[in-house]
C-alpha cells in the first residue's frame, strides 16, 4: 500500500473521552475515508504504526441537524474505525508530528 493511499485512508485520530477510555483497553479510533474498507484500514494501520491489528469495526456517524440563521442545515457525517491491537502493542495518537 502506497503512502498516499495510507494517508487518504486514515484521515485523523478521533479524540474524545470515549476514545481515551478505549485506548486504555488497547482499542483506538480513527476518522477514515468514506470509501475505506476494513481491509484498507487494517493494512494502513499496520503499515503506518508497525503494529499487529486484531479487529477492525467501522461506523458511519450521521451529521447532526443544526439551524443557522433560522434555516435548517446539517453537519457533515463521518466514518470512524475502531481498531483493536494485539496484546502488548500501543499507538501514541496524541503526539504531535
Amino acid at each position: 500500500m502506497s503512502n498516499e493511499r495510507i494517508l487518504n485512508t486514515l484521515r485523523a485520530p478521533h479524540i474524545s473521552e470515549k476514545a481515551a477510555r478505549l485506548a486504555e483497553k488497547n482499542q483506538y479510533v480513527f476518522v477514515v475515508a468514506p470509501e475505506a474498507t476494513k481491509a484498507d484500514v487494517r493494512a494502513a494501520v499496520e503499515q503506518m504504526f508497525d503494529v499487529k491489528v486484531e479487529q477492525v469495526n467501522l461506523v458511519n456517524a450521521k451529521g447532526k441537524v443544526k439551524s443557522f440563521r433560522f434555516r435548517a442545515g446539517s453537519r457533515q457525517g463521518k466514518r470512524k474505525a475502531y481498531v483493536r491491537l494485539a496484546d502488548g502493542q500501543t499507538i501514541d495518537v496524541s503526539s504531535k508530528a
